[in-house]
């Protein structure tokens, strides 16, 4: 099952159960956090809550998204508190696409050194998939923000004056809400373009957490249950009516080097991510990126993920605006 989160005509906000053509609204919430919520409280899962509420007939699913009212599939009303993270170096292949873009790897060879990147990948191929119940290899880490910086599917990305790239980044990520008793759910899964300055980080690893400060979009839609364990989607950019750069991106815990239960434990075993009623949105990572094939994003551009498996296609726009506060703008109190 696949849900949405969408604004009705009268800009009222609903949950749909994703159609062949139509969506089905659930009955008695207006968001899928709600839901969730409401189906913890009644001790069984989502599906047996929609089941619960029922669901009456709803609009056609491709007027919403043409008239961009399909909303990010979780959220929360106050965006202070959801967090927005992710992890990296965790599928195979992506510490090579990560070295091949901070252009370290022959030097490095030479010398018969591994690069940072390099070190950690291994650590987690040795031990980024322990058995069940046991703690494995600790992943890369990074915060992107709160969910003010989450852009809605089919909006733009706005981007500051500063920025030195516009970079894609396709990825399967984990969207979660914190239960009454500080228990984390998942609730789903969804399709996502973590978006980030690769220019910046390329001049220095340790530069990555500036370069992760974007914005962000994922959705459309929320797959609940199983994920599958081999996902194969494409990630292209369209300049105009061409197709300017697209290549495959494989995802899911057979093309990883961490289990998604490890990914999960190394986030949520920090007590400050156990707020009751907060949602977390996770990035889990990927090995595909057009900036390592040389290619350079520009505003005007449009990003397009896809991937069977989580409905429709994920697609956002690039504008350019002013920081937010100029040299010298911090005032003395």
């Amino acid at each position: 099952m696949r849900l949405i989160q969408f604004e009705n005509e009268q800009g009222q906000r609903q949950v749909g159960v994703v159609g062949e053509a139509r969506v089905s609204v659930v009955k008695g919430v207006a968001t899928t956090r709600e839901l969730a919520l409401q189906a913890i409280g009644n001790g069984h899962g989502l599906i047996a809550e929609i089941e619960r509420l029922g669901v009456e007939p709803g609009p056609v699913y491709a007027e919403l998204i043409e008239q961009r009212r399909v909303l990010a599939p979780l959220d929360h009303a106050d965006p202070a508190h959801c967090l927005v993270s992710g992890t990296g170096l965790t599928h195979l292949g992506s510490a090579s696409t990560r070295d091949k873009m901070h252009q370290q790897v022959e030097a490095q060879q030479a010398e018969g050194k591994l690069t940072d990147t390099m070190q950690m990948f291994q650590w987690g191929m040795a031990g980024g998939r322990p058995a069940a119940g046991s703690e494995g290899a600790q992943p890369e880490w990074f915060y992107k923000g709160d969910g003010s910086i989450v852009v809605r599917p089919g909006e733009d990305f706005p981007v500051p004056d500063f920025a030195e790239d516009f970079g894609e980044e396709p990825e399967l990520t984990g969207l979660y809400v914190i239960a009454d008793d500080g228990q984390p759910y998942r609730i789903g899964f969804a399709l996502g373009n973590e978006f980030s300055d690769h220019v910046v980080e390329r001049k220095n690893y340790l530069y990555l957490a500036h370069s992760k400060l974007r914005f962000c979009s994922f959705g459309p839609e929320m797959l609940i249950g199983e994920l599958p364990r081999h996902l194969s989607g494409i990630s292209r950019i369209r300049r105009g009516d061409q197709v300017l750069w697209e290549k495959e991106f494989l995802s899911g815990e057979d093309n990883m080097c961490h289990s998604l239960e490890n990914l999960e434990y190394h986030h949520f075993k920090y007590r400050q991510f156990l707020r009751p009623g907060d949602v977390h949105v996770h990035f889990f990572g990927t090995a595909t990126l057009s900036f390592a094939d040389g290619i350079k994003a520009q505003p005007g551009d449009t990003f397009e993920v896809s991937l069977d498996a989580l409905g429709e296609p994920l697609r956002n726009g690039i504008s350019v605006h002013a920081p937010a506060v100029k040299v010298g703008g911090v005032r003395q109190l």
